[in-house]
């Protein structure tokens, strides 16, 4: 350890699957193709909202949010990763590192509020629908959104500023896609107790409060629907949820593995694999999600797609 100390480390580089260099070029063409879909997808998904006023709706309200932030958090990571993937490795200064870390936890805060926002909003939507117009005004649905956004700047803020107060010795190899705090964990030397425990209080207050209120929305919503008489209005009620309960299944569930599992024992490999999930997958799947499972989505594209054959006749 006294060794490690001498050298202290101003930058780093990522080497994520680059143990293999002919997988590189293939890695790259695949994930390029998923970033295009991504950008296109919840492009496509934001214009289709604004412009149909069906989709003029609280839920979808969010849903757009959610789209933007998707596009915003894929786009800290994807290009990083294209680019070590085409250079079989990347150095990355410490600065970059940090505002990648920054920018990384802000918009996956703000995803992770989101989905708990839009949780609550199917429990009312379902559970108090006569209050549901009363409730989820537009002043409430801008204020919900704001809160997001803010408290993600805030836990990214303190997680970024406390993560980067430690010391990095010795090797500065990063063997994953990006800055992420498991991988940065390991390159410090000295005492980091205090610093670890103020950047799990933050994070509790993130994924597991997200997810609290989430499995609380769903609770109440089962309930309900269990209490429908008609097996056709359960399955029609059921229906409004599946969309949101298919994006927060997909999106906590590779969090939870990544980050509230025991830490020990667990292989790089496995952290990367993971780790694309949530980064470039995800994000790729929400907009597909909401179309193929929706209705009104649907409904939506097909007569944006009907007006734009009518206006292109002569």
């Amino acid at each position: 350890m006294a060794g490690r100390n001498h050298s202290v480390v101003t930058d780093f580089f990522l080497i994520a699957f680059t143990e293999h260099p002919e997988w590189g070029l293939p890695l790259f063409l695949l994930f390029f193709s998923f970033y295009l879909v991504t950008l296109l997808g919840n492009a496509a998904m934001i214009i289709l909202i604004h412009k149909e006023r069906q989709l003029h709706t609280p839920m979808y309200f969010f849903l757009g949010h959610l789209s933007l932030v998707d596009m915003c958090y894929s786009s800290i990571i994807v290009p990083q990763l294209l680019a070590v993937l085409l250079d079989h490795g990347a150095a990355i200064s410490q600065a970059r590192c940090a505002a990648q870390f920054f920018l990384f936890t802000f918009f996956a805060s703000i995803d992770c509020y989101i989905l708990a926002i839009m949780a609550y909003d199917r429990y009312v939507a379902v559970c108090q629908p006569l209050l549901y117009v009363t409730i989820m005004t537009e002043k409430a649905r801008w204020g919900l959104v704001a809160g997001a956004y803010v408290g993600g700047f805030v836990s990214a803020f303190v997680r970024t500023v406390t993560a980067f107060t430690l010391s990095f010795c010795g090797n500065n190899e990063i063997d994953f896609i990006f800055c992420d705090l498991p991988p940065l964990l390991k390159l410090t030397c000295g005492e980091s107790f205090t610093q670890e425990v103020v950047i799990i209080v933050f994070a509790i207050f993130v994924m597991p409060a997200c997810i609290l209120v989430i499995l609380v929305s769903y609770l109440f919503i089962i309930v309900a629907i269990i209490q429908i008489p008609s097996a056709g209005g359960r399955a029609k009620t059921f229906s409004t949820c599946a969309s949101h309960l298919t994006a927060v299944s997909l999106f906590f569930g590779t969090l939870i593995f990544m980050y509230l599992r025991d830490n020990s024992g667990q292989s790089s490999r496995e952290d990367r694999v993971v780790s694309v999930l949530y980064t470039v997958v995800t994000p790729m799947l929400n907009p597909l999600i909401y179309s193929l499972r929706n209705k009104e989505v649907k409904e939506a594209v097909l007569k944006t797609l009907s007006r734009s054959k009518a206006s292109g006749r002569p």
